[in-house]
């Protein structure tokens, strides 16, 4: 999303090594959306930058594009359109930004309150019943709106996006529904938001007392504590540089002690 929505983004070549960074560092799954652009002029960038850095990169077929559809755009303002016929047009868009038969995971954006949750859901299932898609996700969504995903889609349903970091822990409800039932759990802004991101020792210290012990940043230990809830648990660290996404990707192979967890856990 960095990519692709910050004012100060970076060139289209500085993108496109960010990627082949993350691919560099063993990297197999890039989210991406059709929403993520400055604006509506410019709806799709995201996924056209994410499809040029795979072309030129060459051999990628082990890593997995997830995009996500049912945000709109208005000029710069953000909106909702969960109609099956909107996300059947958004999907079918999305394919030929990514120059794909069939996307690899189809995220619901957002929950649309002007329709009925099902509704939307249906419209993800069809669209993996007719081969547009091989895996659904969900994105933003409760306990109750997982069961009734998981009830309409079946075993397509293989993940859900929602909001969770050291400073916004609400969704750990969520998360844990889902390790007990197999479904990957995403977490987005993992590091709290862009404009928290760069305050991020000062907002979760006990983070940044475990990054001075083990001699790495406070994002390494953050995303290694996300890594550390579940099994399930694939955090979704957004990049703008090349040396933040490899920092980030280290964050697999860091090991914390219980004590360290559970100190953590606690703050």
């Amino acid at each position: 999303m960095p990519l692709s929505t910050k004012q100060d983004r970076p060139s289209p070549a500085d993108a496109e090594a960010v990627v082949h960074a993350a691919l560099d560092a063993g990297v197999t799954l890039i989210d991406t959306a059709d929403a993520y652009a400055a604006d509506e002029a410019e709806f799709g960038h995201n996924e056209e930058t994410v499809a040029r850095a795979l072309r030129s990169y060459g051999a990628a077929d082990d890593v997995l594009v997830a995009t996500k559809g049912g945000h709109t755009r208005r000029g710069q303002e953000w909106g909702l359109d969960g109609s099956p016929s909107y996300l059947r047009t958004a999907c079918e868009a999305s394919l030929r930004r990514l120059g794909v038969e069939a996307i690899g995971l189809y995220q619901f954006h957002r929950p649309d309150p002007a329709t009925p949750w099902e509704e939307s859901m249906g419209a993800l299932r069809s669209l993996h019943d007719d081969g547009l898609v091989r895996m659904i996700g969900i994105s933003n969504a409760d306990v109750g709106q997982i069961d009734a995903a998981r009830e309409i889609c079946g075993d397509a349903l293989v993940s859900v996006q929602n909001q969770f970091s050291p400073a916004y822990r609400s969704s750990h409800g969520e998360l844990e529904h889902c390790a007990a039932r197999g479904l990957a759990f995403l977490p987005w802004s993992p590091f709290g938001g862009v404009s928290a991101a760069g305050s991020l020792d000062a907002e979760a210290p006990a983070f940044a007392e475990v990054a001075t012990e083990l001699g790495v940043s406070v994002y390494r230990v953050t995303l290694a504590w996300h890594l550390a809830q579940a099994d399930v648990v694939v955090p979704i660290p957004g990049a703008s540089r090349v040396s933040s996404i490899q920092d980030s990707a280290a964050a697999a192979d860091l090991k914390l002690t219980e004590a360290q967890l559970a100190r953590l856990n606690r703050s």
